[in-house]
């Protein structure tokens, strides 16, 4: 039941991927799609995986690891896309390929210098607070620039590009301004040394204005996996 709900379900997901990227005039093969597996089990991962998805997406570190450790059998390219705490960046820097939302500097240096030296360099995206709401995270975009030439030079990250999670809106004109205000920004800073093509960027509700906007990485959790069976 599971195998057959979730390889549905993501196929679904991919034909919207599809068909937005048909509007935005783009191949659909500029965009990844992360599985944010938060709080789902391991064997809806693996049926994900059957289904051809490699990419996931986990929010708590611990979860992240147990998840890692019991999937290890399987080719999985792993994100971490939540809230970073100073006292678990060595786990984040020791298990996972990606890291959306780096917004501290001080994180950043914690990440580099933990960062195996048998691994290649963490892929990170810098999350930016477009809203300016003090409950979000995020670096300020007049703080980005500094922070992108800090991380630039930490030998241990590679910055891929930009990140943002926007407050929810209902219509797609809505939800299209904070995510052209961060491709906006994105090629305000970009450079032939430093092109920052990836673009982190929509989710379940809004990845149709996201893709219109030039997101090249989605995050989805509920379309793909269903609910989340929080205990």
């Amino acid at each position: 039941m599971m195998d057959g709900s979730v390889a549905s379900r993501l196929e679904q997901v991919l034909e919207r991927i599809r068909n937005a990227a048909a509007r935005a005039e783009r191949s659909p093969e500029e965009i990844a799609l992360i599985a944010v597996s938060k709080k789902q089990p391991a064997e809806a991962i693996r049926a994900a995986y059957a289904a051809g998805q490699v990419i996931f997406g986990e929010s708590y570190v611990q979860e992240g690891l147990d998840k890692i450790d019991a999937l290890q059998d399987l080719d999985i390219e792993w994100h971490f896309i939540g809230r970073i705490q100073s006292n678990k960046t060595r786990q984040i820097a020791a298990s996972f390929a990606w890291v959306h939302g780096l917004s501290e500097l001080g994180h950043a240096r914690r990440l580099s210098d933990q960062r195996p030296a048998d691994a290649p360099p963490l892929n990170v995206c810098l999350q930016v607070n477009l809203s300016g709401e003090s409950t979000k995270a995020g670096v300020d975009p007049a703080d980005l620039p500094d922070l992108l030439a800090a991380c630039t030079a930490l030998p241990r990250l590679r910055v891929r590009g930009l990140m943002t999670l926007p407050a929810p809106a209902d219509d797609e004109a809505s939800q299209r301004e904070p995510f052209a205000a961060l491709r906006g920004l994105r090629d305000q800073l970009a450079s032939p040394a430093q092109p920052l093509p990836c673009l982190s960027m929509g989710m379940s509700d809004d990845l149709e204005a996201a893709i219109l906007e030039g997101a090249t990485q989605v995050r989805i959790g509920t379309a793909v996996f269903g609910p989340r069976p929080y205990n």
